[in-house]
């Protein structure tokens, strides 16, 4: 694939009957910043988006009519409905597979990973955990510490219905089964979009002035009739901190800083400029989780070279991450890479489909960038 072309994240969205799970996903859809999501789901009926209730059959893709795009789906048929939804006439910023039904959720995780479509890239498993039913959910599901142990974001729902020294206890339980993942409390499935979506960059989305879209009035209306008010905290749930350096950041010493990312570091994402060791490109970095990749892009033309990353997490230092993010950069003329230093950062840049290396790749055998 082209190194210029961007590619649309693939983020599943897993949980037991009743955690919230579907929630979550129409949470999304009302707020979803002006992006395209497209949504991999079993069936229509709970997606409430638009006529609110939609008819459907597996083998089906709706419009949502706000820009929106559902297929309901068999897990056989997930390639092909991926390669639907990253066609550029469907102008898709995000997917989102649901994956109760589908299949297990690490099983999908490997299919994206496995998947030959360029056009994609992971972006994470979701993990919903329904905070008053966690105990018996785990009783009769024992796989769900499976499904957590796998997990990039957990999201503790439905925390109105537990005290603080219940929900202490689920998250000394939570922190036991997924490590260092973090975990996010959230109430009726209302987490920050902004965890998973990006804002959208589209040209044609830069109105300054618009019409209230029907996506607009239905927000308002479902806030109102829930008594969530504009000024609602939702960004108080987790950090983010960005990093811009104008001299080139040493490729050892950002490896070693990726390699030892802290607990509760959920996303990384930017451009780095490693200066001399590859002076034609920038590097685009994604990270979510315990995945991680780069991608090579000719510098634009006349954009001075930079470091730009944007982290964000759960519980995180901030100013001292942003201190390690500094201590990679150069230092001086006695600092200068040598040749070997970018093996580390190439062992995640994917290889061409089609057996073409992206460029500095060395032999075409880079490693996976996750391993399950």
């Amino acid at each position: 694939m082209s190194p210029s072309r961007s590619q649309i994240p693939v983020v599943v969205l897993a949980g037991f009957l009743g955690s919230g799970k579907t929630t979550l996903l129409n949470h999304l859809l009302r707020r979803n910043g002006g992006n395209r999501i497209g949504v991999v789901v079993n069936d229509f009926g709970s997606i409430e988006i638009d006529a609110m209730t939609v008819a459907g059959q597996v083998g089906s893709t709706i419009s949502l009519g706000n820009g929106c795009l559902c297929c309901a789906v068999d897990a056989s048929e997930l390639d092909d409905y991926l390669d639907k939804l990253t066609r550029p006439s469907a102008r898709i910023d995000v997917i989102v597979v649901e994956a109760s039904g589908l299949a297990e959720p690490q099983e999908l995780v490997r299919m994206i990973l496995a998947s030959d479509n360029p056009r994609i890239v992971y972006g994470g498993l979701v993990e919903v955990v329904d905070a008053a039913e966690f105990d018996d959910t785990r009783a009769r599901h024992p796989e769900l510490d499976r499904h957590l142990a796998v997990a990039d974001l957990v999201v503790l729902n439905k925390t109105d219905r537990v005290d603080e020294a219940g929900q202490e206890r689920l998250r000394d339980t939570l922190a036991e089964l997924t490590g260092a993942t973090p975990v996010v409390s959230a109430q009726y499935g209302r987490v920050d979009p902004a965890l998973l979506l990006d804002p959208a960059v589209r040209p044609e989305r830069e109105e300054k002035v618009r019409q209230l879209s029907f996506e607009d009035l239905y927000a308002e209306a479902y806030d109102r009739e829930h008594g969530h008010g504009h000024e609602g905290h939702l960004h108080a749930a987790y950090d983010s901190v960005s990093v811009a350096l104008d001299v080139p950041v040493h490729p050892r010493r950002l490896m070693a800083f990726l390699d030892s990312r802290p607990a509760g570091l959920y996303r990384i994402k930017g451009f780095v400029d490693f200066g001399a060791a590859d002076p034609r490109n920038r590097y685009a970095v994604h990270a979510v989780g315990r995945f991680l990749r780069f991608s090579p892009q000719p510098w634009p033309a006349g954009e001075p070279p930079m470091t730009q990353l944007v982290l964000i997490g759960f519980g995180i230092d901030t100013a001292g991450l942003r201190k390690e993010i500094e201590a990679c950069a150069l230092s001086g003329p006695e600092d200068r890479p040598d040749e070997r230093s970018m093996w580390g950062v190439l062992r995640y840049v994917p290889t061409e489909p089609d057996g073409v290396d992206e460029p500095g790749e060395p032999d075409g055998t880079g490693t996976p960038d996750r391993e399950l």
